[in-house]
């Protein structure tokens, strides 16, 4: 049994300006006893406690919010009032309330499950009886059925189940078992198209099967990919929906985190966050590039043919990344204001490619170096030249960094070995190119050109 009682009456403690405890009730010092210890003298045991109460302190005013806190196996809900006074603060919890601590709704081997739905082509959900209750919002538009008409319905109104080698049926057997399915075969009725099933159990408050969250996979798809590996159709929508929103949130959050916004923080846990964040932002980039890359490789990929000023984008290109120059101590000389050099291509296609060769540079100068960007005309072309003081580049392996995944030290930090692949791909398909000069010890200079207007 807890030693709290959810009918006891308000505990309340006081505080120094230290944040230790000076006074306390019985029942307060049971509350830090079931929290990890902690008396008079020491600090605050109970972390969610002694966080509201540093955030008194440092606002100069009282704070009130609900939260949880353990209490054996369990944990207890508390409606904790923290406020300042003269010497520190006077703390009162109340609203004893107990509740289950949480557990995974599922073992750790179906947490895979999770995994493989980012991969699905869309997904679906049904109630106990196996009745479908959600689907994806676009799947009826994209692959041919009344999605609106299917809720409520069974789920083989939609799929015409298939048996598998053994004459079994995954989804039967999962039932049964209310457990995880995979590899149940179907076909989506009145299309015609073979897709493959996959589901985990849902339960409800009181752990009772509560029907499945599955994904769904087209097989046509799959069975559709040419021989020379190319993406299949929408894998750049569905990868961006799949992953953005998701590092969007773990970067953000890592990022409050490391800007302290709920409160004071040890430095080695704001480390942390910022590492956080810091992958997540490399693999928005890769998820950008991937991105770029399945749109690049179409073969109905195209270019809008319009007048720029290559000089302009040059400058806008390089003021984008001049916070990430700074912090690597590295300047950029862009053209001057007054600077045009008339171009035809793709405003944002040309400023991508900018983007990343002055990016390059600016990854791989010594801190203290310096990037030069010109803009000049030539006759028939008008290029850009990107120039960096780094460690430059061997002749044999100045081909290679413009092939896909391509770097020369894979050890190296860096980018995903896409950038400059896409970029030659860009300027090809505005009718221009990108080229290298480069030798080891002596930077690189990469001329972004196309045509003149």
């Amino acid at each position: 049994m807890n030693a709290l009682d959810p009918g006891l009456q308000s505990a309340i403690a006081r505080t120094d300006r230290d944040g230790r405890l000076v006074e306390a009730d019985p029942r307060f010092l049971d509350l830090l006893a079931h929290a990890g210890g902690g008396g008079i003298g020491e600090p605050v045991s109970a972390p969610e406690i002694a966080a509201l109460d540093r955030l008194a302190r440092r606002l100069g005013i009282a704070v009130a919010r609900t939260i949880v806190v353990a209490d054996g196996e369990d944990d207890l809900e508390l409606q904790v009032r923290v406020e300042p006074v003269a010497d520190g603060t006077v703390i009162e919890a109340g609203g004893w309330r107990p509740r289950p601590a949480w557990r995974p709704a599922i073992a750790a081997p179906h947490r895979d499950g999770e995994f493989l739905r980012t991969e699905a082509d869309w997904l679906w959900e049904s109630d106990s009886a196996l009745r479908i209750t959600h689907i994806s919002l676009d799947a009826g538009h994209r692959y041919g059925f009344d999605a609106a008409a299917m809720l409520g319905q069974p789920l083989v109104s939609l799929f015409a189940l298939a048996e598998d080698r053994d004459g079994n049926f995954p989804i039967l057997g999962a039932v049964a078992a209310q457990m995880r399915f995979d590899r149940q075969e179907a076909e989506l009725r009145g299309t015609g198209r073979r897709v493959r099933l996959s589901a985990d159990p849902r339960t409800d408050g009181r752990g009772r099967f509560a029907g499945f969250a599955g994904a769904v996979r087209m097989l046509d798809v799959e069975a559709s990919l040419p021989d020379d590996g190319a993406f299949p159709d929408g894998f750049g929508v569905q990868l961006d929906r799949s992953l953005r929103g998701p590092l969007q949130r773990i970067v953000a959050n890592a990022s409050s985190m490391s800007a302290r916004v709920e409160g004071p923080l040890a430095d080695v846990y704001t480390d942390y966050a910022d590492d956080i964040a810091t992958a997540g932002r490399h693999l928005l980039g890769l998820v950008d590039d991937l991105v770029d890359l399945e749109a690049v490789e179409r073969a109905d990929f195209s270019v809008e043919v319009e007048g720029i000023d290559l000089a302009d984008i040059a400058r806008r290109a390089a003021g984008l990344l001049g916070v990430r120059a700074s912090e690597g101590d590295v300047r950029i000389d862009r053209p001057a204001t007054e600077e045009a050099v008339p171009a035809t291509g793709e405003f944002r296609r040309a400023l991508q490619v900018l983007v990343n060769l002055i990016g390059n540079a600016v990854r791989y100068s010594p801190s203290g170096g310096m990037v030069w960007v010109r803009a000049e005309q030539d006759g028939a072309e008008a290029r850009v030249i990107v120039a960096d003081q780094g460690k430059g580049i061997a002749a044999e392996d100045q081909a290679m960094i413009f092939e896909k995944f391509g770097r020369v030290d894979p050890g190296e930090a860096g980018g995903s070995g896409l950038g400059l692949y896409i970029s030659r791909r860009l300027a090809r398909a505005m009718g221009g190119d990108i080229v290298v000069d480069s030798a080891p010890g002596q930077g690189a200079r990469f001329v972004f050109t196309l045509p003149a207007r």
